[in-house]
């Protein structure tokens, strides 16, 4: 039909036109749209919070009604899990406060320990501020699973820019170079009219500086020692440099380096925020350092995560 309204070209309606008109005319009048609230038939509204920003859509009799998403800000960053999701609530309320204010409605988040936020015996200044805020409103507090998330989980997760940088710590390197090695040329088709405009850049904690950390370590005598004899338990690659413990990677005693592995461990996309019991069982499939349970529960401790 395009071709049609152009200089000089002769006007013939055609079957293709007919089916390109009847096409357009169906997602004009079918597309789904906002509709308009009404008073007294009650509201669903869907919230989700992300190390990116936080979402939320309002809802009624399965229409959408509003939808909202906006990015961290600098100091809630450093919110725990807990009070993240819970300001997507605050967040979402305060934006559609005068569709929900008087009314009757329901809210679904997919943090499940939200569900106890009213019978919750001991709450920081933070949460006791937004308690007083969440009062002035009428409204149950349900838990939703993630996975059923969609809308809401989407719109916290609205990347930023053109290109997207995927972090990942060193358990993942080995994996990563392995992907790499498989890949050819006959994998990767190219299109010369299609221009992509995004790039996706893969980064690693750097095995050269677990290296440097391990010789500068006084236990580093003991474990190049143990890795040249022929106990099984000690190990060391000559490519890499670095020495083992049971197959899995020995992190000394850098507190930076150990504090970037238990961030990485907890606050990653991919990890989902797993309690102390998770995490440990996650992490030492491929770290060892003495003590590193006793490390890894003091750090949940001190975020003040829920979870065992």
């Amino acid at each position: 039909m395009t071709k049609l309204t152009k200089k000089d070209v002769k006007f013939h309606w055609s079957d293709e036109c007919e089916e390109s008109f009847a096409k357009l005319k169906n997602l004009l009048t079918t597309a789904p749209v906002l509709i308009l609230p009404e008073a007294g038939k009650g509201f669903i509204v869907y919230t989700d919070a992300s190390r990116m920003g936080l979402g939320c859509v309002l809802m009624q009799e399965k229409g959408t009604v509003a939808y909202a998403s906006r990015q961290l800000k600098i100091h809630e960053k450093n919110y725990p899990t807990h009070d993240l999701e819970l300001a997507a609530v605050v967040f979402a309320l305060k934006i559609w406060r005068h569709h929900l204010y008087g009314e009757k409605f329901t809210l679904y988040t997919d943090h499940k320990s939200l569900k106890y936020l009213f019978t919750q015996k001991e709450l920081n200044m933070r949460q006791r501020r937004w308690l007083e805020f969440l009062k002035d409103y009428d409204f149950s507090l349900e838990y939703h699973p993630g996975k059923a998330n969609v809308v809401a989980d989407a719109l916290s997760r609205i990347p930023i820019g053109n290109a997207e940088t995927i972090r990942c710590h060193i358990t993942d390197e080995y994996g990563l170079l392995e992907a790499a090695a498989r890949l050819s040329q006959s994998d990767i088709a190219i299109d010369t009219e299609v221009l992509i405009c995004a790039q996706v850049r893969l980064q690693t904690v750097s095995t050269q500086r677990v290296s440097e950390d391990q010789k500068a370590d006084i236990l580093y005598p003991r474990f190049s020692e143990l890795a040249q004899s022929s106990n099984v338990l000690f190990g060391r690659e000559t490519t890499r440099s670095v020495s083992r413990f049971r197959g899995r990677l020995w992190i000394p005693a850098v507190a930076e380096l150990r504090d970037e592995i238990l961030q990485d461990s907890h606050r990653s996309r991919f990890t989902v925020h797993p309690g102390r019991t998770k995490m440990y069982h996650d992490m030492k499939k491929h770290f060892w350092w003495a003590g590193m349970k006793a490390d890894i529960s003091e750090y949940i401790k001190k975020r003040g995560i829920v979870g065992g």
